[in-house]
């Protein structure tokens, strides 16, 4: 078939010039998130022979509190458990630390279609959110994890032994890690809020006692039933969102367009 006996129909859809982009985005995009898979793979890799010693650090919270010679210990009730688990946290590790590259890897993709006005408040946040997202998982491990087992072990009954099994324990550490790493959150929560037009700071002011009351509510279901452990995730809870609402003043821009119509409302009636 020459050219000339091409339709021109036939002819711009060989010309389309949305084909290359969209083929060229999704290229970029495989290799991308390639190259994220590979980095988490490498960092797997890296720490594996070690993946028993990181268990035993991960674990240090509870084995602090036990006491060996009544019994107390961590124990293993599944048989690939001794395997498994140290790997399982190995893996977790290795996708915590690799969010950095990963949250480069997504800008990267993302940054060449943005306005530099939208560069410029998104890159803080992104950097911002990874920055309070270790600090809420130092803090779990550091402050909260420690108290929590103290009290635990504590209140068991005298005739019961505490033998908490390894699997469960890594699920309960990796929960609370991603459920303080998500609380720390809150100041770019509030920030997003205001820039997105939804929230100003004077509202997200106003809400403070609504959000001392949740803040609480939801201490209630990650930590034991006393008031020191609920304090303890509560208040930075607060803390945090009055940090949000500081921040959120710094970027807060008054929508002068709302204030001009109003003006020229007044004056035409």
């Amino acid at each position: 078939m020459t050219d000339a006996n091409k339709t021109p129909d036939t002819a711009g859809e060989e010309n389309d010039p949305t084909e290359l982009p969209l083929i060229s985005h999704l290229v970029e995009l495989r290799n991308r998130l390639l190259r994220s898979i590979a980095v988490i793979f490498v960092l797997f890799l890296c720490m594996a022979p070690w993946a028993n010693n990181l268990y035993e650090f991960v674990a240090a919270p509870l084995t602090a509190v036990l006491d060996p010679t009544v019994g107390e210990r961590i124990i293993a009730t599944r048989p690939f458990d001794t395997f498994l688990a140290p790997f399982k946290l190995t893996f977790m590790l290795a996708l915590f630390l690799s969010i950095p590259y990963l949250l480069h890897q997504a800008w990267a993709f993302i940054s060449p279609g943005l306005y530099k006005n939208e560069i410029r408040v998104t890159l803080p946040i992104i950097v911002s959110s990874v920055i309070l997202f270790y600090l809420g998982v130092a803090f779990s491990y550091f402050v909260l994890l420690g108290f929590v087992f103290q009290f635990l072990v504590k209140v068991a009954p005298n005739n019961v032994t505490v033998m908490t099994d390894m699997a469960a324990y890594l699920n309960f550490v990796m929960n609370s890690f991603l459920a303080f790493g998500l609380a720390f959150e809150i100041p770019v929560a509030t920030v997003l809020l205001v820039i997105s037009g939804v929230a100003t700071p004077q509202s997200l002011a106003q809400k403070r006692s609504y959000v001392i009351i949740g803040s609480f509510f939801v201490a209630i279901f990650l930590t034991p039933p006393d008031p020191f452990s609920q304090s303890m995730l509560a208040i930075p809870m607060c803390l945090l969102y009055e940090v949000g609402i500081i921040a959120s003043r710094m970027v807060y821009r008054p929508d002068e367009n709302d204030t001009g119509s109003a003006v020229d409302k007044k004056s035409e009636a």
